[in-house]
């Protein structure tokens, strides 16, 4: 049996931008992405915290210690620069693989700069 768990997030980013004429996405700091462990063009899950507004998404390199966390296209209207988001990625695995799964959460601070990396327990 296979199930979905949490792989990893990126917890209280803050929206620096939204562009609604993009073709869609979301651009992230590609720090934040690497040490997330998202890679670009992966599915995610976005969760407003400002407005409780949840959507899917695929990710877009951002330019490397910028900050940036630009909701693009559609997206766009659901969030506010300046919103706080938790970004969300899942992986498909069997489940006594998920049972010894660790789940990466990155912490990041209102410029959206790591303050911490920890690994979940399971």
């Amino acid at each position: 049996m296979y199930i979905t768990v949490l792989k990893s997030k990126i917890h209280r980013a803050v929206v620096t931008g939204a562009n609604l004429n993009y073709v869609g996405s979301i651009t992230i700091d590609e720090d934040l992405l690497e040490k997330a462990d998202i890679l670009p063009n992966e599915k995610v899950h976005i969760v407003n915290i400002n407005n409780g507004a949840r959507l899917e998404t695929y990710t877009i390199k951002g330019r490397r210690n910028s900050g940036t966390v630009c909701l693009n296209g559609a997206a766009a209207r659901l969030v506010q620069p300046g919103d706080t988001i938790i970004v969300i990625s899942y992986v498909i695995m069997e489940k006594r693989e998920a049972m010894q799964f660790s789940p990466k959460i990155v912490f990041v601070d209102s410029f959206n700069k790591i303050n911490n990396i920890a690994q979940e327990e399971v």
